[in-house]
């Protein structure tokens, strides 16, 4: 029994051929017309060979009009004079492309101009403590909790509040030691040891103020007052308890952190600047600050960027200063951070225009007859859609924008067709 051929293998192997076929020819035809080519520039050649593109897939190339043996698209004639070895950056050639394939690529130019640079630099922040305004509170006696004011985390304290009163013998032992010495530096006035006690007095009230007594309270013991019976620690300055370590009853000592306070009146917002923009953002520079809750941009400035980038993100934090008198700001809270970047005139073009590969920036520009010339730019900074042009490029010169990455894609395609047109030449 003979095997039946399956119609669908019989159409695979037909269509394999035809692509090799029509790859062949295409090659052949492309080494002919780069001999025919060699050394010209855009000017048309008299009695030059005619060939005819697919407008999808360049590398098609025959010497009579036809169809493209991959997509079947008619094939275009393409311009006697073009050229494929214009010199250009390493890898890459001029080239003419006709007006029908650049509405088949969406090609689009625009021109290189001098505008303002610098006004659009934006980024997200998040509201932070401020934290040259926390406040540690810590006691240099050891004793026992017996009352306690700031009970709860995030109460707001104002400067001067009493926050919780420690009973210490200690205390109690220092207060009575000033008394006795004042007591008997009095008793020996006039007598060659009243200069002894008086050094015993002034040291007994140093080590009290040392203690943190209040002033009320040394007053009060010199003039003969009953010692106190809590040392009453009050706060340093007004905020919002943020930590709570101790309870009621319980023992505190010099060791440990009792509370811990933030004065929200400042807080610092962080911003993550990327990489590209740090050039852009100076210590002192204004910036505002808007999130939802807001009800208007609020106003402050870089207090600090700091000195290690994220390896991860590639961006840097940039700390802002901002006025919170009404307590708008709340730690953690999220939202946009625009800096006021000084407005400067510089060449641009649009973002979409530079094909960056890394190791350099190219730009296609339109010369002359449907030609796109690779060259290769310097940049600097950039806005929301715009690219600093430093080298490369003059005012007035349009450069591809859209489809440049076609264009690129045809031109690599080109330079390599014309390499292999002169290996065959410098074969024969």
């Amino acid at each position: 029994m003979t095997d039946t051929p399956n119609p669908r293998r019989r159409l695979q192997a037909g269509l394999a051929l035809g692509l090799a076929a029509g790859l062949a020819l295409g090659a052949g035809t492309t080494a002919l017309i780069l001999r025919r080519h060699a050394g010209h520039d855009h000017a048309p050649a008299s009695g030059a060979a005619k060939a005819w593109q697919c407008p999808m897939h360049p590398q098609i190339l025959q010497d009579h009009p036809g169809s493209c043996p991959i997509c079947g698209m008619d094939l275009v004639e393409m311009a006697p004079g073009m050229s494929l070895q214009s010199p250009g950056p390493e890898g890459l050639v001029t080239v003419q492309i006709d007006p029908r394939r650049q509405q088949l690529m969406g090609l689009r130019t625009a021109k290189a101009e001098e505008g303002s640079l610098g006004s659009g630099l934006s980024a997200p922040g998040r509201v932070a403590f401020d934290e040259t305004r926390l406040r540690r509170i810590t006691v240099k006696v050891e004793g026992t909790v017996e009352r306690l004011h700031a009970d709860f985390t995030g109460r707001p304290v104002a400067k001067g509040q009493p926050l919780f009163e420690l009973y210490s013998p200690e205390f109690l032992n220092a207060q009575r030691d000033y008394q006795i010495a004042l007591k008997t530096q009095a008793s020996l006035k006039g007598t060659p040891q009243e200069a002894r006690w008086a050094d015993l007095a002034t040291s007994a009230r140093r080590r009290l103020e040392l203690l943190d007594a209040p002033e009320g309270l040394l007053q009060r013991l010199a003039q003969g007052g009953e010692p106190a019976r809590h040392l009453t620690v009050v706060a340093p300055a007004s905020g919002i308890v943020t930590q709570r370590a101790i309870a009621q009853g319980g023992r505190l000592s010099p060791s440990e952190t009792a509370l811990e306070l933030a004065d929200l009146s400042q807080v610092w917002v962080l911003a993550d600047v990327f990489e590209a923009d740090l050039a852009r953002v100076k210590v002192g520079m204004a910036a505002t600050f808007t999130a939802p809750s807001l009800g208007a941009p609020l106003k402050g400035k870089v207090a600090f960027l700091d000195p290690v980038m994220d390896p991860k993100t590639r961006t840097l934090k940039a700390r802002l200063a901002f006025p919170n008198p009404g307590g708008l700001l709340r730690p953690d809270m999220l939202g946009d951070v625009s800096f006021q970047v000084p407005e400067r005139k510089a060449l641009t073009v649009p973002l979409d225009a530079v094909l960056d590969s890394g190791a350099r920036k190219v730009v296609f520009v339109d010369v002359t007859g449907g030609h796109f010339e690779p060259r290769e730019v310097k940049t600097g900074q950039r806005s929301a859609d715009r690219i600093e042009i430093l080298e490369g490029l003059e005012k007035g010169e349009a450069v591809v924008t859209r489809a440049a990455f076609l264009v690129d894609s045809e031109s690599r395609l080109q330079n390599a067709l014309a390499e292999m047109g002169r290996k065959k030449e410098g074969g024969k």
